[in-house]
């Protein structure tokens, strides 16, 4: 009997990472992610898995971004109802993760059905918070670097990502007769010399490949992070008003964090107040620091020890009032919320106060998807819509992507020079013009067999 590996997501996008792997008559999901970005994306989500739920016998996540695990409750919900498999700290990610997404969900159709916009009648969401309760109960936390089998014939081990705590890529072994097939999902590949996050772990060989090329196409510029947010502060502190950070609660936030209370040490940057406006960031700032052994502090040097870096100036806002006040604040100050994307959440209301007023920054922080408001800003708008109304962009717009999560091509070329003995690699999760453009670069460098392959695409694996 042949393996299979189909794609149901990450297929010419940057989005809904699913990989359903089949041999022996047992299935497994590799991810179970939301797309996300432009509307017809979105739109997937609504559709019925096209394979039966109920007989695919595990899940195992790569790491909590909702792009790789959003869809879970609905998976469940959908009749699956086995094991997911995934590293210990994105286990205890995973819950702030899609309960904010649950909640994101409910009042989307509370606000749609109020104002009538829609053609359900009534609108509901796409899942809820009972459904994530019912999908995490499945989670099943398992070591890092350790081989465990979710179902036989596959035997799987988590190696580091260093994309984001927790992060992973997923070495395989099809153990079947007459020989073993080794297979390898890359998940998102993060930077080499990143803040708080540990180099990805060298890539192992393998048959078959399945590699991410997010930024496939271009490198990041060339400059160091610390550098590049010391000039971007301090042009933000000249200019007299609010910086305002666009960052993914999980992983940027803390990130940002940590690099501004260091730069402050440091003398590098004035002593300014820092609001983290995101109770889904403050939780998971907590998990951050359950890990601390995971992460990288080199930065820090011998200013001062990890369990030293205290968080003075920095102000967690939680409720809707204290986010509310902020909008009395004056500058210099830094304003951090989700989105990253700015596709939802509390920083559109700060975009709506801080982007018509010309003393102000915004910041993005990260990959700017499709159709997403921080791609619009990424590209120059003039105008960006909000609630219902076109808000004029004085604001300065600042994109840092040292502060990138993701690896650039010539770290996705590090990562991957090491492999050896690949007979097809797939390359997925990226716009289908930088996939394209990864693919046939590695064809011409490695002599690869390289697909970028269609959504719902199922293709042997010998």
């Amino acid at each position: 009997m042949p393996i299979t590996l189909a794609f149901h997501g990450a297929t010419e996008t940057v989005t809904g990472s699913k990989y359903l792997l089949e041999a022996d008559g047992h299935r497994v999901l590799i991810d179970c992610g939301l797309f996300q970005g432009l509307k017809q994306l979105r739109q997937l989500n609504w559709e019925p898995p096209t394979f039966d739920a109920a007989q695919v016998d595990a899940v195992v996540l790569t790491h909590a971004h909702i792009d790789h695990i959003g869809y879970l409750p609905r998976f469940v919900k959908a009749g699956f109802h086995n094991k997911v498999f995934c590293t210990r700290a994105t286990g205890d990610l995973a819950p702030i993760m899609l309960n904010d997404a649950a909640r994101n969900q409910e009042d989307d159709a509370v606000y749609v059905n109020d104002k009538g916009a829609t053609k359900h009648k009534p609108a509901e969401p796409l899942f809820d918070v009972a459904d994530v309760a019912h999908a995490l109960k499945l989670l099943n936390p398992v070591d890092r670097d350790t081989w465990f089998s979710p179902v036989e014939p596959f035997w799987m081990r988590y190696r580091e990502a260093g994309h984001l705590l927790g992060s992973a890529s997923i070495e395989v072994e099809v153990r079947t007769q007459p020989r073993t097939v080794r297979i390898l999902f890359s998940g998102d590949v993060g930077r080499y010399d990143a803040p708080l996050y540990p180099d990805p772990a060298t890539a192992p060989d393998c048959d078959y490949l399945i590699c991410e090329s997010t930024y496939g196409d271009r490198d990041h510029p060339d400059e160091n992070i610390l550098d590049e947010l010391t000039d971007v502060v301090n042009a933000a502190v000249k200019r007299g008003g609010l910086m305002l950070v666009a960052a993914f609660a999980v992983g940027r936030s803390q990130q940002m964090i940590y690099l501004l209370r260091l730069l402050m040490l440091e003398k590098r940057i004035p002593e300014i107040p820092v609001y983290l406006d995101s109770p889904m960031a403050t939780a998971a700032s907590r998990v951050f620091h359950m890990y601390s052994a995971e992460q990288d502090f080199s930065e820090l040097k011998s200013v001062v020890k990890p369990e030293q870096l205290d968080t003075q100036g920095i102000h967690l806002v939680s409720s809707v009032d204290e986010s509310k006040a902020i909008n009395a604040v004056r500058g210099p100050a830094v304003i951090i919320a989700s989105s990253g994307m700015m596709t939802g959440g509390r920083i559109l209301h700060h975009l709506q106060q801080r982007l018509p007023h010309a003393e102000n920054t915004v910041v993005l922080g990260g990959y700017q998807a499709e159709g997403t408001r921080g791609r619009t800003l990424e590209n120059g708008a003039k105008w960006l819509r909000l609630f219902g109304a076109d808000v004029p962009v004085r604001a300065a717009v600042v994109k840092m992507s040292a502060l990138s999560g993701h690896a650039g091509h010539s770290e996705l070329i590090r990562w991957l020079k090491p492999i050896s003995g690949v007979k097809r690699a797939f390359i997925t999760h990226g716009e289908l013009a930088t996939a394209n453009h990864f693919a046939a670069e590695l064809r011409a460098t490695r002599g690869w067999d390289c697909l970028v392959p269609k959504l719902h695409q199922q293709v042997e694996l010998t």
